[in-house]
């Protein structure tokens, strides 16, 4: 089985872990903290997000950097730019350090009307971890980015997937041993630097990557930044459009409220993970296509197969969500936390458009064309933000995703038209590909959804009798009548590979 196909289950398998011990760890951490702590610990996580931005987009660069110099077998080109691109991360990690001292001394008027005394002490300490969390992860994860770039997969996401169990795992101890969200941040801090270790061996030993400065080019640092600018932009928007929710709610309600809209964020975030699954580990792929100048019929096509995959994943959670979230919700976190229903819901929406056409995202990126979607979503997505704000005061965090999700959609349609035009993909070909099949026989198992969605009774094993038999609908109606023929094929060699 090669790399790609190998990256891509080891993606799903991380997805799965990450949702499947992150519901099972939430409550316990929530119980364990308390509300308004765990409020805390996902405020000041939000608020450190945005300084994390910083890296200006040079992950996603690397990628695309080194996947460009394997296929012209430039092998001088690469060392040169990787020792470049360390050289920039040293300036980074020291403005980030330089950035994290003034928000350090001014977080007191920052928060000055939502936060205790004692509250922002706690805040003041977990900041000053996370900052220096930053300073060494961001520069480490390029080698994350290397091995992606060499279209080697396996590695990196299996050392993830260890480090998300053991962290899990150490996570129980310590909050059983009376640990606060501190302690949280100290553990996280010293996973991710283990982790930066392991892939840092991987690269230098076994893929034996070299970083060596031939030559000081300014034309190849202004051909990073001219490209990662752009990436930095969506980055910085994407950190923007969820994360500033929970810092404007932080700052005019409470944390209790900024926990209610964690939790939706979280779970709307568990749904956009599939996006990273399928599009992280065909960038080095669609970099290829455009170097040999595959038309856009051929992208079209290749967008098409990739998205009819994520489109059957994506019905699969986002049906059962609708019909059996509230009552998910309710046994998970308890009745404080309903409208986190609402919340993921709403981002739900909003994603699935975007997350069946991550092929695209990875062809801007293959061809350098960021900047168009930069400022489309960051004008749309700020526009949304400012005035889910304004709606804060009447709608709380309803208001508040609202305002963000509309902004987002209004930003995803204006890039179908730029992909049409530019990229000359044929999206009307892709949305009658996408709706064939598929959208028929979803409807058709909503509806016989509905009637077991009321099966009466309470508790888990309630629960769960109607989410096995939703998932059984799904699996047989698709597999009969929503799927293509390739598509079946492709179950029927993953089974086969699984009984040999």
């Amino acid at each position: 089985m090669s790399q790609l196909k190998k990256g891509a289950i080891l993606s799903y398998i991380t997805i799965f872990l990450t949702n499947i011990i992150g519901l099972i760890l939430t409550p316990f951490i929530i119980k364990s903290l308390g509300d308004a702590e765990y409020g805390l610990y996902t405020l000041i996580g939000a608020f450190v997000g945005y300084i994390s931005v910083l890296d200006f987009g040079l992950n996603n660069t690397i990628v695309r950097f080194i996947a460009k110099y394997r296929a012209e077998k430039d092998k001088k080109g690469e060392e040169n730019f990787l020792a470049t691109t360390m050289y920039i991360y040293g300036i980074i990690s020291i403005t980030i350090a330089l950035i994290g001292i003034v928000l350090y001394f001014n977080l007191d008027t920052i928060f000055s009307n939502s936060l205790t005394l004692q509250e922002l002490e706690k805040a003041k300490v977990m900041f000053v971890i996370l900052v220096f969390n930053l300073v060494i992860t961001l520069p480490g994860s390029a080698f994350t980015a290397i091995s992606s770039g060499y279209e080697h997969f396996v590695f990196p996401r299996t050392t993830n997937i260890v480090r998300y169990i053991v962290r899990s795992i150490l996570v129980v101890g310590l909050l059983f041993l009376g640990g606060e969200a501190i302690g949280l941040v100290v553990l996280d801090t010293i996973m991710n630097i283990s982790v930066i270790v392991f892939n840092v061996y991987y690269v230098l030993k076994k893929l034996k990557v070299t970083f060596k400065l031939h030559f000081f080019e300014m034309p190849l640092v202004k051909e990073i930044f001219s490209y990662s600018i752009w990436v930095f932009v969506l980055v910085l928007v994407s950190e923007f459009q969820w994360k500033a929710g929970q810092v404007i709610l932080g700052a005019i309600t409470n944390t209790t409220m900024v926990a209610v809209y964690a939790i939706g964020i979280m779970l709307g975030g568990y749904y956009g993970a599939f996006s990273g699954a399928i599009s992280g580990v065909f960038l080095p792929r669609a970099t290829q296509m455009v170097v040999e100048r595959s038309n856009g019929k051929d992208l079209t096509l290749m967008m098409v197969r990739i998205g009819r995959i994520s489109f059957l994943l994506l019905l699969l959670v986002f049906g059962g969500f609708l019909l059996f979230g509230k009552q998910f919700i309710y046994l998970w976190v308890g009745e404080t936390y309903e409208d986190s229903w609402n919340v993921a819901v709403i981002i739900m929406i909003g994603y699935t458009i975007p997350l069946v056409q991550t092929f695209a995202n990875s062809i801007l990126s293959a061809k350098s064309l960021f900047a168009f979607k930069a400022f489309t979503y960051i004008f749309f997505i700020g526009v949304g933000t400012f005035i889910g704000a304004l709606s804060v005061s009447d709608y709380g965090v309803i208001g508040m995703v609202t305002g963000t999700t509309t902004g987002w959609l209004i930003a995803v349609i204006i890039m179908n038209i730029y992909y049409s035009k530019v990229l000359h993909l044929e999206i009307g070909t892709f949305v009658k590909q996408m709706f064939y099949k598929i959208v028929p026989s979803f409807l058709s198992i909503m509806f016989i959804g509905y009637f077991i969605s009321k099966i009466t009774g309470v508790g888990w094993f309630n629960f769960c009798v109607k989410g096995i038999l939703f998932c059984m609908t799904y699996c047989i109606v698709m597999y009969l009548f929503g799927m293509l023929e390739n598509e079946k094929e492709l179950i029927k060699k993953a089974l086969k590979f699984k009984n040999n």
